[in-house]
């Protein structure tokens, strides 16, 4: 089954989540008031919904409780983005991840129920001096302080081989979870599918057994 996730706010960064999510392979609903944002972005989620997210009505009508994981990206409207944190995780939503201004309005989303606070621009900064340091990896998520997802480009190693014979579990300690080809993701890669060389590997590790990898 299809992990679901329910983006709140279509900022930048709402959207950037909400597409990279969906291609992923990821079930994923976006709100805003917006109407014109949402229907830029309807194509490229599973479903996108004009409403007002301060609204507790409206959010009760969308069944926010269903799903797996709540983002929250209205980080410019400090008021908003508390009052939208508070009010889904008393819906019931288990994992609510909230974008901060500051470490003041970080301290407050963790003491209402928020399970991760991100700051995009300085995530962002971090993102790019790891790019910049490990030359084959691509891009990477942080799951939790130790866990993280990475894409990772194809090393001379691997070309013509399948998974079975890369035996990243092994040797690595680490899973892959999808192969991205091009712009198509097959993320039930058989353990005989051949890699070519244009391949980007999309595995998930623990931090300390990635950094292996990174330097491949």
């Amino acid at each position: 089954m299809k992990k679901q996730f329910v983006v709140i706010g279509c900022g930048r960064f709402g959207q950037s989540v909400a597409i990279k999510l969906a291609e992923l392979g990821c079930e994923v609903m976006v709100v805003d008031d917006n109407e014109e944002i949402i229907q830029n972005i309807s194509d490229k989620v599973t479903y996108a919904v004009q409403a007002d997210a301060t609204d507790e009505n409206s959010i009760k009508a969308l069944g926010i409780r269903n799903f797996d994981v709540a983002i929250v990206t209205i980080g410019s409207d400090i008021q908003s983005s508390i009052l939208v944190t508070l009010m889904i995780k008393e819906l019931g939503v288990k994992h609510i991840v909230a974008k901060a201004q500051n470490s003041s309005h970080a301290k407050v989303l963790y003491k209402i129920g928020a399970n991760r606070v991100v700051f995009p621009e300085k995530e962002m900064g971090i993102k790019i001096a790891k790019n910049l340091v490990s030359g084959n990896v691509l891009d990477f998520i942080d799951l939790a302080p130790d866990y993280s997802i990475l894409e990772i480009s194809m090393n001379d190693e691997w070309i013509g081989k399948n998974l079975v014979q890369i035996d990243m579990r092994r040797k690595y300690q680490i899973s892959v979870i999808a192969v991205r080809r091009g712009d198509e993701f097959d993320i039930n890669a058989g353990p005989d599918k051949t890699l070519l060389k244009d391949d980007v590997l999309i595995v998930i590790g623990n931090n300390e057994d990635l950094k292996k990898i990174e330097k491949n």
